[in-house]
């Protein structure tokens, strides 16, 4: 704290000044300023009140470079700071998981169960859409209603309780007018939670066999699935039967390249099952050779577990023996948690295809990565119409990121290219390694069914589903085909000369060529196997790769 002297003091402390001048040797000076300088000098008073000397310039630059310090310092705590969060989300794996089976099994009760047991519904959300619910009459379905936000702005479910019994209500709000009308799940919605070890993102895909071309979208995108199954009776064999969309589901998702599978028999608590294990084991007995001839591993890839979406009941944690006393494996977030992460390449080229885009501040579009890692700053290319685009920015479940890698859903925002010039089907990719594009390729296909017992020949027309692309096709040309049975036992030493076939019918593997009428990308499947899965669907009947 600075202090006035006293009128004494500067007087003593002008003298002073006086006879160090008259003892120092005479310097040039500049007599404007000896005659303004004069006055302070010898009137004591004019000391005092004038102000203290400034201090040296090397003073202030020495300040001005600590406080400088000390910004770069604190810029770098935080930077090490958000490095260290990246780091923790990073160490954790990210899996994708689709929920598929047939309309009304509980695809979206049990995800909405889910985000509610791992806390990421709140409170006051729940009020809000309580709120919502009654302004719309939704009441009236039942008693004291509780909606379920789930898949962020995608929709949410109604609960509803009468005493202690509770009645799951297909009451869904969504930003889609049909899916708020008809009450069934129409596009494929996300959320995301977490367990200690593992970040989900939930792909909750339509059941209803209108919307399988979104059902497509949504495995094509998931590394495991859940298959929900309704034990209710009549609810299972409705969904089982030829034309029920467990089968094709099933089908689809090991086509599309999910590995893993786990078989959740729901609504165990309904009041014709009440956990009944002769249900539950009759339900696995006939779902067990079906899921073999679709190609899946039962041992290793396959997982059954009986669950109550409605209740939560074995899902987050296990079940009480009071509930179910003949159960003894683990709840549904334990087998989650222990599924093994499928293998991906963070240095390999980047492949990323475009799902959705829009603007904001730029241009912004969303997908999963499939291979590489996207870094804020990289140069990369657009395909298949090679627009050189610049990563301006990376969100990553609402997060911004600074980079992203192999299997993360990931909203991208580009310069350089506009939104109208992107289209769902697009692939991002690295400049030096581009995705492929072509109009025509050659292909294995496995036979499924076909419509009324036609034939497969040259001139074929379906509608081709490769990762976001949906694209009308037609096959120009048979080139083999191939007896499984026989290529497994063949001497590859004694390899026959191929034999062209003119047709072939349901259940035949052949190599044909496809032609499109647009540029679309594709891969290899033995160097990208996301990009290089396919189905042809006509008319709602599948032909599987």
């Amino acid at each position: 704290m600075e202090h006035d002297p006293s009128p004494a003091a500067a007087q003593e402390v002008a003298d002073d000044w006086a006879r160090d001048e008259d003892a120092a040797e005479p310097m040039p000076v500049d007599p404007q300023h000896h005659q303004s300088a004069a006055p302070a000098a010898e009137d004591g008073e004019g000391v005092a009140d004038a102000a203290p000397p400034a201090a040296p310039s090397e003073d202030v630059s020495e300040i001005q470079s600590s406080l400088q310090s000390l910004e770069l310092k604190t810029n770098a705590a935080a930077q090490d700071t958000q490095e260290a969060v990246e780091e923790e989300k990073e160490t954790k794996r990210h899996l994708n998981v689709v929920f598929i089976g047939h309309v009304d099994a509980g695809k979206s009760t049990a995800g909405g169960q889910i985000l509610f047991l791992s806390g990421q519904v709140d409170d006051r959300t729940i009020q809000k859409y309580e709120k919502e619910a009654k302004d719309k009459s939704r009441e009236s379905w039942g008693w004291g209603v509780v909606i379920l936000p789930l898949l962020f702005v995608k929709r949410m479910y109604a609960i509803t309780y009468n005493l202690n019994i509770c009645r799951y209500m297909a009451y869904i709000m969504d930003t889609n007018e049909e899916e708020r009308l008809k009450g069934k799940t129409v596009e494929v919605g996300r959320a995301h939670f977490e367990t200690e070890t593992t970040r989900f993102t939930i792909l909750d895909a339509p059941g209803h066999k209108s919307y399988v071309p979104n059902m497509i979208s949504g495995a094509s995108q998931a590394d495991i699935g859940v298959l929900v199954i309704s034990a209710r009776k009549g609810e299972f064999e409705t969904g089982y039967e030829k034309g029920g969309q467990t089968r094709e589901h099933v089908l689809l998702a090991k086509t599309l390249g999910v590995s893993k599978l786990i078989v959740v028999i729901n609504k165990m608590d309904e009041p014709t099952v009440k956990w009944s294990k002769e249900r539950y084991d009759e339900i696995e007995s006939k779902m067990v050779p079906f899921l073999r001839s679709s190609g899946y591993n039962v041992k290793k890839d396959v997982h059954f577990l009986p669950i109550s979406g409605l209740l939560g009941t074995n899902m987050k944690t296990r079940m009480d023996k009071s509930i179910c006393s003949w159960w003894d494996g683990p709840c549904l977030f334990e087998v989650l948690d222990r599924i093994e992460v499928p293998l991906r390449d963070p240095k390999g080229p980047v492949r990323m295809p475009i799902i959705d885009k829009y603007k904001d501040m730029g241009t912004v579009v969303m997908g999963k990565i499939e291979s590489g890692t996207i870094r804020e700053g990289d140069s990369l290319v657009v395909m298949p119409n090679k627009t050189n685009v610049k990563v301006i920015g990376i969100s990553l479940d609402e997060h911004k990121v600074r980079r992203a890698g192999p299997a993360e859903n990931v909203r991208v925002k580009l310069s350089g290219i506009e939104e109208e010039d992107i289209m769902a089907g697009f692939v991002l990719s690295s400049i030096s390694a581009p995705v492929g594009a072509v109009t025509e390729f050659n292909a294995q296909l496995q036979i499924l069914e076909l419509l009324d017992n036609a034939i497969f020949t040259a001139g074929y027309k379906a509608v081709l589903h490769i990762h976001s692309v949906v694209e009308e096709c037609e096959i120009v040309d048979l080139i083999e085909e191939i007896d499984m049975k026989k290529k497994k036992e063949a001497d590859p030493k004694k390899k026959k000369p191929k034999r062209k076939p003119l047709f072939v019918k349901n259940g035949a593997v052949v190599v044909c060529r496809v032609q499109v009428n647009n540029l679309i990308c594709i891969e290899n499947f033995s160097d990208f196997p996301q990009l290089g899965r396919f189905t042809l669907r006509t008319e709602g009947k599948y032909t599987l790769h």
